[in-house]
């Protein structure tokens, strides 16, 4: 059913216009203030969301499956407007929120609020839940004519402002697990440690080349390892060591049927929620020094002349290996930093492999890669989990070298099993739209870019973001360039991956913290072994999963993070600091603070010296009255006004901006 309606009848039902459309089914995505859109379902024929108010809701909820009628399409057919008739399947979705006891009942404020009502708890049926408790909830019922909807409780997460308990609800809203199961840690517990006499004769045996492997200082799992070994003159055996956890995790076990489920390990601010237990993420494929440990393998013969590369030969398989030596980022930057000097064990071999990797690096940026870099903002946390300070992470050249390596790795077994179906991450071309908008954000900025598509917009986004690096307006321009660019997922179906400029692509080096690596494991391994292509379509819906679950882990990152934020601002409630206005909306202007980089935002109706308003077109916000505007990338002082935790916000009161002061 297409969109446009020109010429359709309609008929008056009291004082509403209904157009006469058969009744539809779809699922309800809720926004904040009650209202919804609903995403009507594919074999409907309906292209884009419609748009119903909370009045017309007939009590849905978020996710729920849906009959509801169109009553408005606008005159281009650019939107549409609906009521929702009946709910047909509530979703079962789980909330998390704050538990208020009162003398008869309970009510649970949703945090942040997921639902713009509180539900209803049964004092009776809940006699253990304490004001203040974080609770976990269903949604049993909605009754037509009632205020609130009432609900089931789940679980008691603990006393709410708890670092323990605000962590675990944040994985709790997001639908992650907090912990594995008496039966996944049972059955992991089971899996033998032995490396038999039989199985190193079926692998490939490293253990005589020197091998180490190169991690951040808190790692506490190492699944990859570089080995290095001198072949003839400038020519380098290099292989690329992974930790075999597919030897020890056998399909449709317990233990693959979680790590299947989770997709992904979660990492918020202050832990990791592993995907597989800590026997195996830990212990078993940790690829601890000297210990003899079982890997998935690629190796190369790289042969560099006149600072140019060339890979002679390429080996995958299962071997064997013992790193001599777990070093940190910053002691292998160490030993880059001193070069010539060789202070230090296994410098010449870092060294070496350093020099290789800046070639791997330059190459493909010649060939179009993208140059993503942001800066990313740590906390010092003390032993309750509260944030001391803030810094952020740098990218230096021993991160580079094992990324270098890890890429070289992932896009040769992509690249090798091609001909049959596979596990690929891709990653499309830029939509023509978004990079439209992202071209006018950076003019204001009073930067050109001129690029439209293909290959030329790498080049000249690298160009601009070189340019941009170590003014101010770096971290916004950044931030909307990676989101200009279309997400990278799994598929069976390759188109690709522009943002690394690689025709085949896939991730195979992370199997403790990924799903889809385990998978490519497999698939390689079966393929060595000549084995036939595996079905498309159940590869494909894995795909889809372990991709949502991505999404799923990085919104809860991004959602520890802004809680940590928020908590880090509490106590330094009208404190005034410097920033810069990072964003905007029709409701107010963000903010982001110079030394944190912390994001706050200053409402439109706090600004009492005029009646400010939103101009999408310009992108900027000016008052009515007067000739004042504020524009992206303005200087300004602020003056916190607010920390609100349960909702992870922060609210700026504007001080100065310019020569103008706001009091």
């Amino acid at each position: 059913m297409s969109r446009k309606h020109k010429g359709d009848k309609e008929e008056k039902r009291g004082r509403k216009k209904r157009l006469l459309f058969p009744p539809m089914r779809g699922k309800v995505d809720m926004i904040q203030s009650g209202a919804m859109y609903v995403v009507p379902e594919v074999d409907e024929g309906l292209e884009g969301d419609v748009y119903v108010r909370q009045r017309d809701g007939a009590n849905a909820l978020d996710g729920d499956t849906v009959e509801f009628v169109i009553t408005k399409v606008s005159r281009k057919g650019r939107g549409m407007e609906g009521e929702i008739l009946r709910v047909l399947e509530r979703s079962g979705k789980k909330y998390v929120g704050t538990a208020q006891v009162h003398e008869h009942a309970i009510f649970v404020r949703m945090d942040p609020r997921r639902l713009p009502m509180d539900v209803y708890l049964s004092k009776n049926s809940n006699p253990t839940v304490e004001d203040g408790d974080k609770v976990v909830i269903r949604i049993a019922d909605w009754t037509a004519g009632t205020k609130n909807p009432s609900g089931e409780l789940l679980e008691i997460l603990g006393r709410s402002g708890d670092n323990t308990t605000e962590m675990h609800a944040i994985l709790a809203e997001y639908g992650l697990p907090n912990h594995f199961t008496d039966e996944v840690e049972a059955a992991a517990e089971r899996i033998s440690s032995e490396i038999t006499k039989e199985e190193v004769k079926r692998r490939r045996d490293f253990r005589g080349v020197t091998t180490f492997t190169i991690d951040p200082a808190d790692a506490k799992d190492f699944d990859d390892a570089l080995s290095i070994e001198n072949k003839g003159e400038n020519v380098w055996e290099i292989g690329v060591h992974i930790a075999d956890v597919t030897h020890y995790v056998q399909p449709r076990s317990i233990v693959d049927t979680e790590a299947e489920e989770r997709g992904t390990s979660v990492y918020l601010v202050d832990r990791t929620i592993p995907m597989l237990p800590e026997k195996l993420s830990n212990e078993l494929c940790s690829l601890r020094p000297d210990e003899d440990k079982l890997c998935f393998s690629a190796v190369f013969k790289i042969e560099e002349r006149n600072g140019k590369i060339d890979v002679k030969d390429e080996w995958f398989g299962r071997t064997v290996i013992r790193s001599v030596r777990r070093f940190t980022y910053e002691e292998a930057q160490q030993r880059i930093e001193e070069g010539e000097k060789g202070k230090g064990d296994l410098a010449e071999e870092i060294l070496i492999l350093n020099r290789l990797a800046r070639i791997l690096r330059a190459d493909r940026f010649k060939n179009g890669a993208v140059s993503f870099s942001r800066e990313e903002a740590k906390f010092n946390l003390d032993p309750e989990g509260k944030p001391l300070g803030v810094y952020f992470k740098v990218q230096k050249e021993s991160n580079e070298l094992i990324e270098e390596f890890m890429l070289l790795a992932n896009r040769s077994v992509a690249k090798f099993c091609h001909m049959h179906t596979m596990v690929y991450r891709v990653h499309d071309v830029p939509d023509a739209e978004k990079l439209e908008k992202f071209r006018a954000f950076v003019r204001r900025f009073g930067y050109d870019f001129k690029a439209q598509k293909g290959r030329a917009v790498a080049k000249e986004l690298n160009e601009l973001l070189s340019e941009v690096k170590g003014h101010f307006e770096e971290n916004v321009i950044s931030n909307l360039a990676i989101r200009s660019m279309a997400k990278a997922y799994y598929s069976t179906k390759n188109i690709g991956h522009y943002g690394l400029a690689f025709p085949f692509y896939t991730h195979f080096t992370s199997p403790i913290r990924r799903y889809p690596d385990m998978m490519v494991h497999r698939l390689l391994a079966r393929y060595l072994d000549k084995g036939k292509s595996v079905d498309a379509v159940a590869y494909e819906k894995l795909c889809e999963h372990a991709s949502e679950r991505e999404v799923l882990a990085a919104e809860a990152e991004r959602a520890s993070t802004k809680y940590k934020m928020v908590e880090f601002m509490s106590d330094k409630l009208g404190q005034e600091f410097d920033g810069h206005i990072a964003g905007m909306s029709g409701w107010g202007m963000y903010i982001e603070l110079v030394d944190t980089h912390i994001e706050g935002m200053v409402s439109l109706p706090s600004l009492q010296d005029d009646v400010y308003q939103f101009d999408e077109n310009r992108y900027e916000i000016f008052g009515r009255r007067r000739t004042n505007v504020f524009t992206l990338g303005d200087a300004v002082r602020i003056r916190v006004k607010r920390a609100d935790l349960a909702r992870r916000q922060l609210d700026f009161e504007l001080v100065k901006h310019g020569d103008r002061t706001f009091e």
